[in-house]
């Protein structure tokens, strides 16, 4: 799926489109958001946040790499992986007990934790183009294929 993001209030509609589709959806799942700084991915990230129905502050987690956010009956992960210099470093931050069945897991600078993150259901590819941002969303899994399917209706 492709799309273009012509301005930061774009971005923040098909942010929120995207996290209430999720929010329909029974199981947890995995993004990953690759592009280069300043192309919007924790901007994106936040607004999937609001979709999923929370309204705290979504702060950037480049320093604390994890920040966790309580919805309902589910949680949300927010990982910056951009200052992670050895992928097994993510066994100290607990990567493997972080997501539960229906927890969700949005990954920035997923190269950076390559080999011991879990299986990516949707991977979200950022660029800048004119004074917009083009996106390419790929389903990685049949849950993956799912959400952009529903995205797409």
């Amino acid at each position: 799926m492709n799309v273009y993001l012509a301005s930061s209030e774009a971005t923040e509609d098909f942010g929120c489109r995207l996290g209430r589709v999720l929010a329909a959806t029974s199981q947890g799942t995995v993004f990953t958001f690759e592009g280069e700084l300043g192309a919007g991915k924790t901007a994106l990230i936040r607004a999937i946040l609001c979709g999923l129905g929370y309204s705290g502050i979504v702060v950037s987690p480049s320093y604390t790499l994890v920040e966790s956010y309580e919805l309902h009956d589910r949680r949300a992960h927010h990982l910056d992986l951009y200052r992670i210099s050895d992928p097994s470093e993510l066994e100290f931050l607990g990567i493997r007990e972080l997501p539960g069945e229906r927890d969700f897991m949005f990954v920035e600078w997923p190269e950076q934790g390559a080999g011991f993150l879990p299986s990516v259901d949707v991977a979200v590819a950022m660029a800048y183009q004119s004074v917009g941002r083009a996106m390419t969303l790929k389903a990685r899994s049949r849950t993956g294929q799912a959400i952009l399917d529903m995205l797409a209706d």
